[in-house]
């Protein structure tokens, strides 16, 4: 009881009130973008997917595949328009971060987007795995600070269970290799000392990231769609020869997987 009630004196936990709507509201800093830019409103991809290392997005737009979307009035992001197998995507590069992620989705979806996609590098921590590998995240550990504002505090941000539901069979019916498991979401990957790792692992978790927690949280006070992978490459650069994404630098799978999810979440 002490310790909650110490927690609950901590700054990020005061004043918390859900059910009250926020006053900066992100339609509002878009008409503001939009006036200041010059930008035609208009609406953005229904599907879009946020690639935080951004090698996807760059390699895409060197191979003349990407385009910059015109509507998009962001002040600090770029939105690419892709075309994969005659459905287009909206693909958002290094967007990194839990705060980041969120201030970019929220923008999103008052902009067009139906479903949000996000696949970021993730670290190893289950030692019977070998990366590189894609990890559906079932639920994220919330070791960050964004989703204490959209959501009281738990242990766990998780997905839509329904979604999850149809992702896996469209995973099977395609054969598609994609583990389902849960990671750790921190805000300080320089700081995953020694007895915090091993204390993820004794809670089974898969692989740490950055942003899978506060997008869930989001998600679900918003009721929005919203997916997360981690594209598990490296182990903490503890040894030489990490963050190898395999052949074509992970792409081929990356946009496998994002049609994928498209496809189940539009049944």
């Amino acid at each position: 009881m002490r310790d909650m009630k110490t927690a609950n004196r901590l700054p990020l936990l005061r004043t918390k009130h859900y059910r009250l709507p926020s006053v900066f509201q992100p339609d509002n800093l878009l008409r503001e973008a939009r006036r200041q830019k010059e930008k035609i409103p208009g609406a953005v991809p229904p599907v879009c997917v946020l690639d935080p290392d951004g090698d996807v997005t760059a390699h895409l737009v060197e191979l003349g595949r990407a385009k910059k979307n015109k509507n998009w009035a962001c002040y600090h992001t770029q939105l690419y328009d892709v075309d994969v197998g005659g459905q287009r995507f909206g693909l958002l590069p290094v967007a990194v971060g839990a705060s980041f992620a969120v201030l970019v989705a929220e923008q999103l979806f008052v902009s067009g987007c139906r479903l949000l996609v996000s696949v970021t590098s993730a670290g190893l921590l289950n030692g019977h795995l070998k990366p590189p590998f894609f990890l559906l995240i079932e639920k994220a550990l919330r070791d960050e600070g964004t989703s204490y504002h959209y959501s009281p505090p738990s242990d766990y941000s998780s997905i839509d269970h329904r979604l999850a539901a149809r992702l896996v069979k469209e995973f099977e019916r395609q054969s598609l290799p994609v583990i389902r498991g849960a990671t750790w979401t921190t805000d300080a990957p320089f700081r995953e000392t020694s007895k915090a790792i091993a204390a993820a692992k004794k809670l089974g978790l898969q692989a740490v990231e950055m942003e899978a927690a506060a997008l869930y949280a989001f998600a679900k006070a918003r009721g929005k769609k919203v997916v997360c992978y981690a594209f598990v490459t490296n182990q903490m650069a503890a040894a030489e020869g990490d963050f190898e994404k395999g052949p074509n630098h992970g792409v081929d799978r990356f946009l496998a997987i994002i049609r994928a999810t498209s496809a189940a979440a539009s049944r």
